[in-house]
């Protein structure tokens, strides 16, 4: 008997990935950012429904509170190579009255399940579990090890969670050269009834960035040319207004020659060995040509316009301490991201861009990453998805953001999302990311256990 054959997923996994993505919901792990957050109580839940299925979790905190579940399951095969899956256990606040639900309730009404975490991404970790459990109720074991890693502090800086795992615990994931995390295989609907999966084999750097322009105080009423607020303004101005050019790392232009090939469009992508070392496109030319293939593309381009270039959004404005004192310093906040090879060009374009009266630094850096589309794994992750939506298309696409992926790469482990999920139309997915009134369909929840079962069995 095969693997495949050896267990389908029973009811009451079923009815356990529903359950524990509402007890998790009702556990509050808020991380205001700063170091105000307390995954413990989620962490020791995790943990007990991983000893409860036979495995010896060890929870880890760099801080008190800040609490990682790290297990690992061993596979039938001793000389394959360790598969990591993980999720984060914090969620991002949510503001009670904005909501239709508390959004800590957990509470499944209708066939949905609400709250914050519901996408983001608590309904991952409760698949996990779910499998786990069913696996040890069947006694089924998959070929590789698995490590099995719920961490804290994805939300901010992850130097409670996967930074402080990668750094100090790296003997824990002893073999592991892939693994496994969130945003990947949802249902996108394109709008005229193709349903695509987008799996994804990329995400782009984390650049979040302190401006800070100095100038010399004085009297609100006085002439002053060396005005700080004035020198960031205009620095704030010009990175808002600039336009990136286009560059193409190989999952992007994978994604989007997928994409115009299911659409019937003949890509015109340039020379992937051209002139440019980011895949042959630069300059407006380039630009021009991107943008009015995304256009045929329809509402599926939306699944890597973030991802065709460097960007730097203002998010952050702070100065002065009242109205008629200039103040001496003023500071901004930017949250930039830059693709897979494009971080020279991303600090060099900073730069240019602030001038000579205005400073910048990295508060926060992680580097962008880059998965192969040609590996077994991607390949077993598209079955899995096929086998269970077979009207699906499966695509490859980079992510605009980051993930707890960046920090395990600091241990050669090659990331990619892969969280399952069976959406109905109409359901905006990525929308509800760190959205007002997150949630999830419980169909969504069955299918993504069942796909999550059916690779990682084979995996």
């Amino acid at each position: 008997m095969s693997v495949i054959e050896q267990a389908a997923v029973d009811e009451e996994a079923l009815d356990e990935v529903v359950r524990f993505t509402s007890d998790l919901i009702r556990i509050d792990t808020t991380n205001r950012g700063g170091g105000d957050c307390q995954e413990r109580p989620a962490a020791e839940y995790a943990a007990a429904r991983l000893a409860e299925a036979g495995l010896q979790p060890t929870l880890l905190e760099r801080t008190k509170g800040r609490t990682n579940v790290v297990a690992r399951l061993e596979g039938t095969d001793p000389s394959a190579d360790a598969l990591l899956v993980h999720g984060h256990l914090d969620v991002v606040p949510a503001q009670a009255e904005d909501w239709s639900v508390d959004p800590f309730s957990g509470e499944v009404r209708d066939g949905i399940v609400w709250g914050r975490g519901a996408v983001d991404m608590k309904n991952m970790d409760a698949m996990i579990l779910a499998v786990v459990r069913q696996w040890a109720r069947s006694g089924v074991r998959p070929r590789r090890d698995l490590v099995i890693a719920f961490t804290a502090d994805e939300e901010a800086s992850a130097e409670d969670g996967s930074g402080f795992l990668a750094d100090r615990h790296a003997g824990l994931f002893e073999g592991c050269t892939e693994g496994i995390s969130e945003s990947g295989a949802f249902t996108f609907h394109d709008g005229g009834g193709r349903e695509l999966y987008p799996i994804a084999a990329g995400e782009r750097g984390t650049g979040w960035l302190k401006l800070t322009a100095r100038g010399r105080a004085g009297h609100g009423s006085k002439v002053n040319r060396s005005n700080a607020v004035t020198r960031l303004a205009a620095a704030v101005a010009r990175i808002g207004a600039h336009r990136w050019p286009v560059r193409l790392t190989p999952t992007v232009r994978a994604a989007l020659t997928e994409l115009a090939l299911l659409y019937g469009i003949e890509p015109d992508l340039g020379d992937p060995d051209g002139p440019s070392e980011l895949g042959g496109l630069g300059g407006l030319g380039a630009l021009d040509a991107v943008d009015a293939l995304m256009a045929k593309l329809g509402p599926a381009a939306s699944l890597v316009e973030a991802t065709v270039r460097n960007s730097a959004n203002p998010t952050m404005l702070d100065a002065g301490y009242k109205v008629n004192v200039i103040p001496g310093e003023a500071v901004a906040h930017i949250d930039g991201r830059f693709l897979a090879g494009a971080e020279d060009e991303f600090r060099a374009t900073l730069d240019e861009l602030t001038g000579p009266d205005v400073e910048w630094e990295f508060a926060h850096r992680e580097v962008a990453l880059q998965a192969p589309l040609d590996s077994t794994t991607y390949a077993r992750m598209r079955a899995a998805v096929e086998e269970f939506a077979p009207e699906g298309n499966v695509v490859p696409y980079c992510m605009s953001g980051g993930t707890d992926a960046k920090q395990f790469s600091r241990l050669g482990i090659t990331g990619y999302g892969f969280s399952p999920l069976k959406l109905p139309p109409g359901f905006d997915y990525q929308a509800l990311f760190h959205g007002v009134d997150e949630r999830v369909p419980v169909e969504a929840l069955h299918f993504g256990v069942r796909v999550l079962d059916r690779f990682l069995r084979t995996a």
